[in-house]
Protein backbone atom coordinates (compact mmCIF):
# COMPACT_ATOMS: atom_id res chain seq x y z
CA UNK A 1 0.00 0.00 0.00
CA UNK A 2 1.25 3.67 -0.89
CA UNK A 3 2.05 5.77 1.92
CA UNK A 4 0.43 8.80 1.94
CA UNK A 5 4.07 10.93 3.12
CA UNK A 6 5.59 9.60 0.52
CA UNK A 7 3.37 11.06 -2.10
CA UNK A 8 4.99 13.24 -4.87
CA UNK A 9 3.43 16.66 -4.15
CA UNK A 10 3.13 17.74 -8.13
CA UNK A 11 2.52 16.08 -11.25
CA UNK A 12 4.54 13.55 -12.59
CA UNK A 13 7.07 14.75 -15.88
CA UNK A 14 5.52 15.52 -19.04
CA UNK A 15 6.96 13.04 -21.69
CA UNK A 16 8.07 16.29 -23.45
CA UNK A 17 9.83 17.25 -20.08
CA UNK A 18 11.92 14.04 -20.01
CA UNK A 19 12.82 14.60 -23.53
CA UNK A 20 14.01 17.62 -23.39
CA UNK A 21 16.17 17.37 -19.77
CA UNK A 22 17.01 13.92 -20.29
CA UNK A 23 17.84 13.78 -23.77
CA UNK A 24 18.23 17.12 -26.26
CA UNK A 25 20.22 19.35 -23.53
CA UNK A 26 22.46 16.74 -22.65
CA UNK A 27 22.99 15.90 -26.56
CA UNK A 28 23.28 19.18 -27.34
CA UNK A 29 21.10 18.29 -30.44
CA UNK A 30 18.62 21.12 -31.72
CA UNK A 31 14.10 20.31 -32.10
CA UNK A 32 14.72 20.64 -36.10
CA UNK A 33 17.59 17.97 -36.01
CA UNK A 34 15.98 15.34 -33.57
CA UNK A 35 12.70 16.30 -35.44
CA UNK A 36 14.48 14.80 -38.66
CA UNK A 37 16.69 12.03 -37.40
CA UNK A 38 12.89 11.02 -35.59
CA UNK A 39 11.46 11.33 -38.90
CA UNK A 40 8.58 13.67 -37.65
CA UNK A 41 8.04 17.41 -38.56
CA UNK A 42 9.37 19.81 -36.12
CA UNK A 43 6.35 21.02 -35.08
CA UNK A 44 4.68 17.72 -34.18
CA UNK A 45 8.16 17.03 -31.77
CA UNK A 46 8.19 21.03 -30.60
CA UNK A 47 4.45 20.41 -29.44
CA UNK A 48 5.52 17.09 -26.93
CA UNK A 49 8.32 19.06 -26.05
CA UNK A 50 6.06 22.00 -25.34
CA UNK A 51 3.70 19.69 -23.21
CA UNK A 52 0.52 20.68 -25.94
CA UNK A 53 0.82 16.90 -26.93
CA UNK A 54 1.04 13.59 -25.72
CA UNK A 55 3.34 10.81 -27.23
CA UNK A 56 1.77 8.11 -29.31
CA UNK A 57 2.49 4.73 -29.38
CA UNK A 58 4.28 5.60 -32.68
CA UNK A 59 6.04 8.06 -31.47
CA UNK A 60 7.05 6.14 -28.51
CA UNK A 61 8.71 3.64 -30.99
CA UNK A 62 10.63 6.28 -32.73
CA UNK A 63 11.80 7.46 -29.46
CA UNK A 64 12.81 4.20 -27.85
CA UNK A 65 15.22 3.01 -31.31
CA UNK A 66 16.58 6.20 -31.49
CA UNK A 67 17.66 6.74 -27.62
CA UNK A 68 17.61 2.99 -27.16
CA UNK A 69 15.12 3.05 -24.35
CA UNK A 70 11.79 0.99 -24.37
CA UNK A 71 8.66 1.87 -25.98
CA UNK A 72 7.10 1.41 -22.51
CA UNK A 73 9.10 4.12 -20.72
CA UNK A 74 7.79 6.49 -23.26
CA UNK A 75 3.98 5.37 -22.44
CA UNK A 76 4.24 4.74 -18.48
CA UNK A 77 5.31 8.81 -18.63
CA UNK A 78 2.36 9.86 -20.55
CA UNK A 79 0.15 7.64 -18.86
CA UNK A 80 1.35 8.53 -15.29
CA UNK A 81 1.05 12.60 -16.77
CA UNK A 82 -2.45 12.26 -18.13
CA UNK A 83 -3.95 10.12 -15.13
CA UNK A 84 -2.83 12.53 -12.99
CA UNK A 85 -4.01 15.57 -15.38
CA UNK A 86 -7.98 13.76 -15.21
CA UNK A 87 -7.70 13.57 -11.37
CA UNK A 88 -7.03 17.44 -10.93
CA UNK A 89 -10.17 18.39 -13.15
CA UNK A 90 -13.87 17.31 -12.55
CA UNK A 91 -15.47 16.25 -15.37
CA UNK A 92 -17.74 14.60 -13.45
CA UNK A 93 -16.24 11.06 -12.66
CA UNK A 94 -16.49 11.25 -9.25
CA UNK A 95 -20.29 11.49 -9.11
CA UNK A 96 -19.99 8.29 -11.00
CA UNK A 97 -21.60 5.49 -8.66
CA UNK A 98 -19.87 2.04 -8.68
CA UNK A 99 -21.67 -0.48 -10.43
CA UNK A 100 -22.68 -3.80 -8.17
CA UNK A 101 -23.13 -6.64 -9.40
CA UNK A 102 -25.52 -9.38 -8.57
CA UNK A 103 -23.84 -12.49 -7.31
CA UNK A 104 -24.86 -15.26 -9.54
CA UNK A 105 -26.93 -18.20 -8.15
CA UNK A 106 -24.94 -20.65 -5.99
CA UNK A 107 -22.36 -18.50 -5.79
CA UNK A 108 -20.19 -19.83 -2.66
CA UNK A 109 -17.54 -17.34 -2.39
CA UNK A 110 -15.10 -18.49 -5.45
CA UNK A 111 -13.65 -21.44 -7.36
CA UNK A 112 -11.38 -22.21 -4.61
CA UNK A 113 -12.83 -21.18 -1.37
CA UNK A 114 -11.43 -24.68 0.40
CA UNK A 115 -8.07 -25.69 -0.96
CA UNK A 116 -7.40 -29.34 -0.42
CA UNK A 117 -3.86 -30.00 1.13
CA UNK A 118 -1.36 -31.73 -0.53
CA UNK A 119 -0.84 -35.28 1.54
CA UNK A 120 2.72 -35.92 2.49
CA UNK A 121 4.37 -38.03 1.37
CA UNK A 122 6.97 -40.12 3.43
CA UNK A 123 10.67 -39.65 2.13
CA UNK A 124 12.62 -42.68 1.80
CA UNK A 125 16.05 -43.00 3.76
CA UNK A 126 18.90 -44.66 1.56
Amino acid sequence: MLDPKKQPTGPPPHPGQVLKKDYIEPMGISVTDLSAKLGVSRNTLSSIINRRSGVSADMALRFARAFKTQPELWLRLEYAFELWEAQQYDSGWREVEPIRLPKPAGFTGGPLKRVARAKRVPRLKP
